[in-house]
């Protein structure tokens, strides 16, 4: 119960600096995606279920505010949240390494799935001017805010879980 209300404190939280502070700080009109850094690190220290409802969620808040079609951007989300979860057993989560590697995918990803279905699809062909203006400065911005977003959460998500992944540990990595 309580790592949901923490996912939903983490939800709202990045959802307003996402939306009201770093707009403001915006270096040539790019805005970090801080929602996927959450949703993919969700998936990634949680697991295939809590990324898919950290990316639904995460999804729909943009969605109702912000979206034209209601669950665009939560499937989008969603799946970004679920295929990162795939890797939660794969790697150590303490390094910041792969989750960088795996933001700069995801939101790469994030940028071509937008693209070709909201503006492929009404016949704006320009994907080379939209991949280098809009796509790739945000995969840059997304992945550098990544280096501090990622220890936060890393460190919100040990506290939220401490007693449970101790159990769920191997007795030889067990301190």
């Amino acid at each position: 119960m309580i790592q949901k209300i923490v996912i939903a404190l983490e939800i709202f939280m990045t959802f307003l600096l996402q939306t009201t502070l770093f707009p403001a700080i915006s270096i040539a009109s790019v805005v970090p995606n801080l929602l996927l850094i959450l949703t993919v690190s969700n998936g990634f220290m949680r697991g295939r279920k809590c990324g898919l409802f950290t990316g639904f969620f995460s999804g729909l808040m943009i969605d109702i505010f912000y979206g034209d079609l209601m669950g665009f951007y939560a499937l989008i989300y969603m799946y970004i949240g679920f295929l990162n979860g795939m890797l939660c057993k794969v790697y150590y989560d303490d390094d910041v390494k792969v989750p960088m590697v795996l933001v700069a995918l995801s939101d790469l990803a994030y940028g071509l799935a937008v693209y070709g279905f909201q503006f492929l699809l009404r016949g704006r062909t320009q994907i080379f001017y939209y991949v280098w203006h809009i796509i790739i400065p945000e995969v840059v911005y997304t992945t550098l805010v990544t280096l501090i977003l990622y220890r936060i959460y890393y460190r919100i998500n040990n506290l939220a879980t401490g007693n449970e992944r101790e159990g769920q540990r191997l007795p030889w990595l067990r301190k």
